[in-house]
């Protein structure tokens, strides 16, 4: 029996010791495939990336769960840069971006928490007055990022953004892979085993109904996804958001800038219904563009009428700062 449990434990360390190795090889291999696109920006400490391209109004681009910016330099970027400076950021914890160092990580950054690092790299890059668009969770911080600077926030875009209380609970998977052994067993498990054709299976259900645009999967960087850090990062984030939403829904009546929502109704990610278009009847001055037939990523699947979206935006908002001026 004592020769058994020795050969149990020593297989034990062994399979312990391989999913290590493997993690760190993983890790080590996504950031050679995939580096940084854009610059560093040191705030107090803390690492922040940032893709900074173009010239004209600052436009700020925040992405949602699971992601990081290559979501929008994919193809969103290169099609707006020649009237905006487009800022898009890794949000803490994602891509190359690190964790404010207030926060509690192992809850969870709050969006008011995100969006405070990411002003502070804004500030920090000269941004001024901007235009801030949020996807999916992306969408809270936005919205956050409204509440922190109401009065220097040129407008906001929210795409399938998650801004509001919803009924029931989320998937299991981001309880299981929150909580302590979850993420000391679970997570290590799917960052060191889960294979492309496994991640690119869980796009699809993402952009579904809509298809994945060809080279997406290539580009946007999963193995950077994968990484046992971000997945502990999403997990915690998304399982501890809904308190922070209904916090901030409370004071959302109280945001006057203007906001455009664009959402698909054909999301069942973030559903319409439960966000978007109860959002569009609390904020005094927002605009609702329903996408028939368009899933969670509208920024791929109607491209045009995102960025009409956002010229709308900047459109009001420069409508906005000639009235005030006039006023005065």
């Amino acid at each position: 029996m004592l020769k058994i449990l020795l050969v149990l434990l020593i297989c034990l360390a062994l399979a312990v010791a391989f999913v290590v190795w493997r993690l760190s090889e993983r890790s080590a291999s996504a950031r050679a495939n995939f580096p940084p696109n854009g610059q560093m920006i040191d705030v107090g400490g803390v690492e922040v990336h940032a893709y900074v391209a173009g010239e004209g109004p600052d436009l700020v681009l925040i992405h949602g769960a699971g992601g990081n910016l290559r979501d929008f330099t994919f193809d969103l970027t290169d099609r707006l840069t020649d009237r905006y400076r487009v800022i898009a950021f890794d949000r803490p914890g994602f891509g190359y971006t690190g964790h404010p160092p207030d926060a509690d990580v192992e809850r969870g950054e709050s969006p008011r928490e995100q969006a405070r690092l990411l002003q502070a790299a804004a500030d920090a890059l000269g941004v001024t007055d901007p235009v801030v668009l949020g996807h999916s969770f992306g969408g809270a911080v936005a919205m956050a990022w409204a509440l922190e600077r109401p009065d220097a926030t040129g407008a906001l875009v929210v795409l399938g953004g998650a801004t509001m209380p919803w009924p029931g609970d989320l998937d299991p998977l981001y309880g299981i892979n929150a909580s302590a052994v979850g993420g000391a067993i679970v997570v290590p498990l799917i960052s060191a085993f889960a294979t492309h054709d496994m991640a690119v299976k869980v796009l699809e259900r993402v952009f579904a109904p809509d298809p994945v645009p060809a080279g997406y999967s290539d580009a946007f960087g999963i193995p950077l996804t994968l990484r046992r850090e971000t997945q502990l990062s999403n997990a915690r984030q998304v399982n501890g958001l809904r308190p922070h939403v209904v916090s901030m829904s409370e004071s959302y009546a109280g945001l006057t800038v203007p906001v455009e929502l664009v959402h698909g109704t054909a999301d069942e990610i973030v559903p319409a219904e439960v966000h978007a278009i109860p959002l569009s009847g609390i904020l005094p001055d927002a605009e609702l563009t329903l996408l028939p037939g368009v899933g969670h990523m509208p920024h791929h699947a109607a491209t045009g009428e995102v960025i009409a979206a956002i010229d709308r935006a900047a459109g009001r908002r420069r409508a906005d700062a000639r009235a005030e001026a006039a006023s005065k």
